[in-house]
């Protein structure tokens, strides 16, 4: 399905998101402030984020117009709030979020909006990139993807038939990353979790998904 960050201040609308849409297929990463999203967002393009307007470091719309001038903003975004008022709400659809929840959020309105979001297209305006460019030549605002022409570690790669179906490919992707990072970490699921910025509750739902028992491993470890 597809891969989905929830950025949230609250432990419990993280939890509750996150199993949500775990139980739709869908892969989900939490960040619970504005700099854990901004280091998500570097690691990788998610498909869709659901972004928390009030938050105790950046605010939602702060950082979307940040990732807009950034020419950062080319996935769906959707923004979530208890309180805002609909200047703010139009705000945040005027600088480029596809949607918006209030708060508390229904699971069927959730499930219909990540959806419907999950179909945008989202481009980013050539002048947004020029702008933050010369606003900040030092640092561009969108970076060419690099293409290896050769795997980095071929027999890492060699483990992953590209002949299987996405989502297969996908599930043995992550079984060999979290794989690598238990072995890493000595079992440590403090450690791991911390490493992969997965909560411990959705890393250990994550693992039983993927068929890893990291306690019985840890076991044959002692």
């Amino acid at each position: 399905m597809a891969r989905i960050l929830v950025v949230d201040d609250e432990i419990g609308i993280r939890e509750l998101l996150s199993e949500i849409l775990y139980d739709e297929g869908h892969s989900v990463e939490v960040a619970e402030n504005a700099a854990q999203a901004r280091e998500a967002r570097l690691r990788g393009r998610p498909e869709l984020v659901l972004l928390d307007i009030w938050m105790p470091d950046t605010d939602g719309v702060s950082l979307l117009k940040e990732w807009a001038a950034q020419g950062l903003l080319d996935m769906p975004v959707i923004m979530m709030s208890g309180h805002a008022t609909v200047d703010t709400a139009m705000e945040a659809t005027r600088i480029g979020a596809v949607d918006f929840l209030e708060k508390p959020i229904a699971m069927q309105k959730l499930l219909e909006a990540v959806a419907t979001g999950l179909e945008r297209t989202v481009a980013v305006p050539k002048n947004v990139v020029q702008n933050a460019a010369r606003t900040n030549p030092a640092t561009p605002a969108m970076a060419a993807p690099v293409v290896p022409t050769q795997p980095q570690d071929e027999s890492y790669l060699g483990s992953i038939s590209l002949e299987l179906p996405l989502r297969e490919a996908r599930d043995e992707f992550e079984r060999i990353y979290f794989e690598y990072h238990l072995a890493r970490e000595n079992y440590s699921m403090t450690r791991v979790s911390e490493r992969t910025g997965l909560e411990r509750t959705h890393l250990y739902r994550k693992l039983k998904q993927l068929g890893i028992d990291a306690s019985a491993r840890r076991r044959q470890q002692s």
